[in-house]
């Protein structure tokens, strides 16, 4: 069985992000994947990099403590899935946090002679299903930061076997039609994970 670690970043459960998470959820249990969602709101993650922590940001025997319980569950997933809106062309803050806190040195990579190594191999699927209230020509002329995140850097230390970025740009202008598409097309290439 596949096991999906759903990383969701959206306070409000009427939001076409939590659409979203419910399209990306039902379909991989009605494919029976078992889906361990992390609802970063709901569970009241902390994303604030205390002092501590950034001192002790190298030291791989002891940075995880902090958050352990996500490291576990990180470490135990086939296929990664981050459901967020794009907020002033970035994550939303409780996102970055996550990142900030949770890929760590020896978690998500590794160290080896000074030089990033990936560590996060174990992943075979990574997708990340996202709004933008800005056009495709805008996120581009801001040089589409979280896009980046995924298909560059996290492409990098995960080494999917698929990748999949979904996004629908414009959306503060999309009509019902636009989004009951686009939710079609989340279930669709849910299907095809």
């Amino acid at each position: 069985m596949t096991r999906a670690l759903v990383v969701f970043a959206h306070p409000c459960e009427e939001s076409l992000s939590a659409a979203i998470l419910r399209t990306v959820t039902d379909r991989l249990r009605t494919r029976g994947w078992e889906v361990d969602l992390c609802d970063l709101y709901a569970e009241g993650f902390d994303p604030v990099l205390t002092a501590a922590e950034r001192r002790g940001y190298h030291d791989t025997a002891t940075n995880t403590a902090p958050v352990q319980p996500y490291v576990d569950r990180l470490r135990a997933a086939d296929a990664l899935i981050f459901v967020f809106p794009v907020w002033n062309f970035g994550f939303p803050a409780i996102l970055k946090g996550y990142f900030d806190r949770v890929f760590l040195p020896g978690v998500s990579f590794r160290l080896e002679n000074g030089l990033v190594a990936p560590n996060l191999t174990h992943i075979r699927t990574l997708a990340a299903v996202t709004s933008y209230g800005a056009t495709p020509f805008r996120a581009f002329m801001a040089g589409n930061p979280p896009r980046k995140m995924f298909t560059r850097v996290l492409r990098f230390v995960i080494r999917p076997d698929r990748l999949r970025y979904l996004a629908l740009y414009d959306m503060n202008r999309a009509t019902h039609a636009q989004r009951t598409a686009f939710l079609a097309r989340v279930g669709a290439e849910m299907d095809r994970l």
